[in-house]
């Protein structure tokens, strides 16, 4: 399959999700480019910086103060070794970009294997994210807020200046804690490349 045709694939595919959140417009951009953490990104014409400083793949993710919504505790990273993370990073998912791939995520990752823990994270307060899961049915994911102080963003260089939001960005963690893939997307109204993640997620799978 040429990449033209996976591409119109994945934009086919995309439209169907958006019609059944009930949207009307246009099928986003998908943006397969990426710019460091702790660089710049834009919104538009707009060129916002990122705080913080580069994680890079190699490393392990930092210690951050994550707060799982569906339980309300901490998250310790290190509790999820010996599954592969597919952490989707979102400035706020009561936007329809943050919807379209936090639906992608959720509907189209059920083809995923069940070692791939598919987390959506964002500085929505915990309360929100719930909101969210039940009114668009995607409790099969599960959402980590960084609501408190942004340490997570602050930690990752994907905290953006200003509006102290988290870039949209994509990282995948393998079964041992080690960063394996990032794609910061440059441009905050597209889309990340959802499949092109996939298939690197189901290749950690199969380490």
């Amino acid at each position: 399959m040429t990449s033209k045709i996976f591409r119109l694939i994945t934009k086919i595919t995309l439209s169907i999700i958006l019609v059944a959140c009930g949207t009307k417009q246009a099928p986003f951009v998908i943006d397969p480019g990426s710019v460091p953490p702790g660089s710049q990104i834009t919104k538009k014409n707009e060129i916002m910086a990122l705080i913080g400083p580069e994680i890079k793949i190699g490393q392990p993710l930092p210690v951050t103060n994550l707060v799982n919504a569906q339980t309300m505790t901490g998250v310790n990273f290190n509790d999820y070794k010996g599954a592969v993370l597919f952490l989707s990073i979102v400035p706020s998912i009561d936007t329809k970009v943050c919807e379209a791939q936090t639906h992608y995520l959720g509907e189209e990752g059920d083809k995923l294997p069940t070692v791939i823990k598919r987390i959506t994270i964002s500085r929505d307060t915990p309360f929100a994210q719930i909101r969210f899961a039940q009114e668009a049915k995607l409790q099969d994911i599960d959402y980590f807020s960084d609501y408190k102080e942004g340490s997570f963003g602050r930690s990752t260089g994907l905290l953006i200046d200003g509006p102290l939001l988290l870039a949209r960005s994509i990282i995948l963690v393998d079964k041992k804690g080690i960063i394996r893939y990032i794609q910061v997307v440059p441009e905050l109204t597209s889309l990340p490349d959802m499949e092109k993640a996939f298939a690197k997620a189901m290749e950690l799978a199969a380490e």
